[in-house]
């Protein structure tokens, strides 16, 4: 039986949205190869021993709506994940019932705002714990949060890499909480 969605309207604890974004000059590969590349192995992105992608429905090269991923997280943090959006230069996930977080993720290349011979890769999540005690652990203790943040910073590094393209600069990190800014590093 397919597990239900977890929208960040049924979770707990302060609504956060994040970016990580990578700005990458002269890649080798346009946008739309570069998320193909992405969306075929999703896994070979995330460091595994952070967070273990395995995809348990849908086909195994290739994402489409309705795909489902099962994640081990380094600590008691495992959850699932299904396709919700896709295109060419994108893709976004929601939670499923159990994830620590409930909300959704999306990751995509877009053009650089200011350089023609750039592109830009964005992680961007909108979340809430899903209940108390994750929010403790998470927002309280900060055990959830580094692992989070380190798994996004080398699945953008790992996309820097796979582009044959240079780093404009290391990744950038903007929190905002309930829509006001908490934090922007890099």
């Amino acid at each position: 039986m397919a597990k239900s969605e977890q929208p960040a309207d049924t979770g707990s604890g302060p609504f956060l949205e994040r970016r990580y974004r990578l700005d990458i000059v002269r890649p080798r590969r346009t946008a739309a190869e570069l998320m193909q590349q992405i969306q075929c192995d999703v896994a070979h992105f995330s460091p595994d021993l952070l967070a273990d992608f395995e995809k348990t429905a849908g086909a195994q090269h290739g994402l489409a709506a309705g795909d489902e991923f099962k994640i081990k997280i380094l600590g008691p943090w495992n959850g699932e994940v299904r396709v919700t959006d896709i295109s060419p230069t994108a893709f976004e996930f929601i939670t499923l019932d159990g994830h620590p977080e409930a909300g959704r993720i999306r990751f995509s290349l877009l053009p650089h705002p200011d350089r023609a011979d750039a592109i830009r890769f964005e992680i961007h999540s909108w979340a809430r714990s899903r209940d108390g005690l994750v929010a403790f652990m998470y927002d309280k203790l900060g055990a959830g949060k580094r692992v989070q943040e380190q798994t996004w910073r080398i699945f953008c590094e790992r996309v820097a890499e796979a582009s044959g393209g240079a780093t404009l600069s290391e990744v950038q990190i903007d929190t905002f909480e309930n829509g006001a800014v908490v934090s922007a590093h890099g």
